[in-house]
C-alpha cells in the first residue's frame, strides 16, 4: 500500500459520519395531532413512530388554547430519532386574532378587514421575535415585517382605537364578507355547470 493510500485511510477515520437528517416543515394544531392524514403519512414516510411522536408534541403543547396553528419542524436522523422544534403561532394568525377577524381581506389594499394599534403591532413583534429564525432581527426589522404581513391580509395599523367604532366597523365588515362569500359561490357554480 502506498503512503497516500494509507493517509487517505486514517482521514477517512478522523472524520465523522455526516447525519444526513430529513426536515419535515408543517403546521400542526396545538394538542390536536392525531395518527390520521395528513400528519400520520408524513411521519411514517420518514420511519417516525407516529403515536409517540402524537402524544410527545400533544404534551408538549398542553400550555397552548386547542387548535391554533404551530409551525413545526423536525430532523429526523438515520436512527429513526427525531428533534421537534415547535415555533410561535403564524404572524398572520396572531395578526387576524388582534384585529378580531377570522379571515383577511379579498383585495388587500382596497379593502380593509381590521385594525390593530401600534402597541399590538410590537408585542406581536415581541412573541415572534423569539423563534430561531428571526433571532437575529432588532424589534425593528420585525415590526417592519409584520407590517408588511398585515397589509397583505388588509389590517391597518392605527395609533389609537375606540372600542366601540371598531365594533361597528366590524358589524359594517360582515355585511361585506357575506357579500364576498355569495359572489365566490356563484362563481363556483358557474364553474361546476361550464365543467357539467
Amino acid at each position: 500500500m502506498s503512503k497516500a493510500a494509507g493517509r487517505l485511510k486514517t482521514l477517512k477515520k478522523a472524520i465523522d459520519k455526516i447525519n444526513h437528517t430529513s426536515k419535515l416543515r408543517t403546521n400542526i394544531p396545538a394538542g390536536m395531532a392525531v395518527a390520521g392524514p395528513p400528519l400520520g403519512p408524513m411521519l411514517g414516510q420518514r420511519g417516525i413512530n407516529i403515536a409517540a411522536f402524537c402524544k410527545d408534541f400533544n404534551e408538549r403543547t398542553k400550555d397552548y388554547k386547542e387548535g391554533i396553528p404551530l409551525p413545526c419542524r423536525v430532523a429526523v436522523t438515520s436512527d429513526r430519532s427525531y428533534e421537534l422544534i415547535i415555533h410561535s403561532p403564524p404572524a398572520t394568525f396572531l395578526l387576524k386574532q388582534a384585529a378580531g377577524l377570522q379571515r383577511g381581506a379579498m383585495n388587500p389594499g382596497k379593502e380593509v378587514a381590521g385594525k390593530i394599534t401600534r402597541k399590538h403591532l410590537y408585542e406581536i413583534a415581541q412573541i415572534k421575535i423569539q423563534d430561531p429564525p428571526n433571532a437575529l432581527l432588532t424589534p425593528e426589522q420585525m415590526c417592519k415585517a409584520l407590517v408588511g404581513v398585515a397589509r397583505t391580509c388588509g389590517i391597518e395599523i392605527v395609533n389609537e382605537l375606540d372600542s366601540t367604532e371598531y365594533q361597528t366597523f366590524l358589524e359594517e365588515r360582515k355585511h361585506i364578507v357575506e357579500a364576498q362569500r355569495k359572489e365566490l359561490q356563484e362563481k363556483r357554480e358557474a364553474r361546476m355547470l361550464r365543467m357539467g
